[in-house]
């Protein structure tokens, strides 16, 4: 059974398939995340933090009914871009969905080879995170 988090995959797949290049990917990434909502400064903690992230990223989890939301922002254009492409796939999803989701985008737009080792790692350690929210709101 298809969810929720796979078809917005799906959807994001399909939105980068029509660039050519990828410039135009980055200039997408760099697009979305400029169009991320406001972070509050007050969130902006050490405890919010990311580790594994060479630029400074803050996520926030929150749970509410039965669905994660996530609010996150960086310091980085491309970053804030992958930023926005993860909280369009997981936030206001189900936990248990997001777990039986593999993160089948990162291949699919050939993410690993195209982004620097530090930014791949970033973006590891935030869907690590992201998946570790989901498994303690789905216990």
């Amino acid at each position: 059974m298809k969810g929720e988090v796979a078809d917005a995959q799906q959807e994001i797949i399909d939105e980068f398939s029509l660039f050519e290049d990828w410039m135009d990917r980055y200039q997408y990434l760099i697009d979305m995340g400029r169009r991320l909502p406001p972070f509050p400064d007050e969130l902006r903690t050490e405890e919010n933090r990311i580790r594994g992230c060479q630029s400074q990223v803050w996520f926030v989890p929150e749970e509410r009914d039965g669905r994660l939301y996530f609010q996150a922002i960086s310091d980085a254009a491309i970053v804030s871009g992958l930023i926005a492409l993860l909280l369009r796939l997981y936030s206001g999803r189900d936990p248990q969905d997001i777990l039986d989701t593999p993160p089948d985008f990162v291949e699919a737009l050939q993410l690993q080879s195209h982004l620097s080792p530090t930014r791949s790692t970033g973006l590891s350690s935030m869907l690590d995170a992201i998946r570790r929210f989901a498994a303690e709101a789905a216990a």
